[in-house]
């Protein structure tokens, strides 16, 4: 458990990691099963656990935050623009916000097997697939605050991907918390800039979380 985790869990806080279709260990059908156009069904998935939170009486379905990290960062934005009114604040740390521009924007030594997984946005039918299902174009339903964090020289993932869902979520007037770390990439290795992260993310678990 990383340290974020585990100071979570220190205040209180339950921790829920959801293995949601498409995740691995669970052979090779199960890993494809939100591949391309499949995308949705783990997000469904998602709704299901915020369904089961709800018959929990340890839990309050009412403080619900969700985080992930790179392409968990892009299923925290698709929970949040989707189950917006299920949840009560997010933290996206260094996920895409549209895997059309994603996909034209990462490493070319990553575009072909990352299409294979999400879809080939050279093809038109997927391309509008992509588009329909972005978190940058479903910014609108986010209302409740965002945490976005980033590293400016991210091959991975580019920083263009938090730039732009910061903009147009702030545009909403939804408090939107931005960290870009000028020296970082694809996540935070420098101790200060981890010790930065760490106690930015508390600052905003207490502020939105736990108040």
């Amino acid at each position: 458990m990383g340290r974020n985790n585990y100071y979570l869990n220190e205040l209180g806080i339950a921790l829920i990691l959801p293995n949601v279709r498409g995740s691995s260990g669970y052979g090779k059908t199960f890993l494809t099963l939100d591949n391309g156009l499949l995308r949705e069904g783990s997000y469904k998935d998602i709704d299901s656990l915020f369904d089961w939170i709800q018959t929990q009486p340890d839990l309050d379905a009412s403080r619900v935050l969700v985080t992930g990290g790179s392409y968990g960062g892009f299923m925290t934005l698709a929970v949040a623009t989707n189950y917006n009114n299920r949840i009560c604040c997010s933290v996206d740390v260094v996920g895409p916000s549209n895997l059309v521009t994603f996909l034209e924007h990462t490493s070319g030594y990553r575009q072909d097997l990352r299409r294979v997984e999400y879809g080939d946005e050279r093809d038109p039918k997927v391309r509008a697939f992509l588009e329909q299902i972005a978190p940058f174009n479903k910014a609108k339903n986010i209302t409740k605050p965002l945490f976005v964090i980033a590293g400016k020289n991210d091959p991975r993932v580019p920083a263009s991907e938090s730039d732009q869902m910061v903009s147009i979520v702030r545009q909403n007037g939804t408090p939107v918390w931005w960290l870009e770390a000028k020296d970082e990439g694809h996540g935070f290795r420098k101790k200060k800039n981890q010790d930065y992260q760490f106690y930015a993310t508390v600052m905003f678990v207490r502020e939105y979380l736990l108040k």
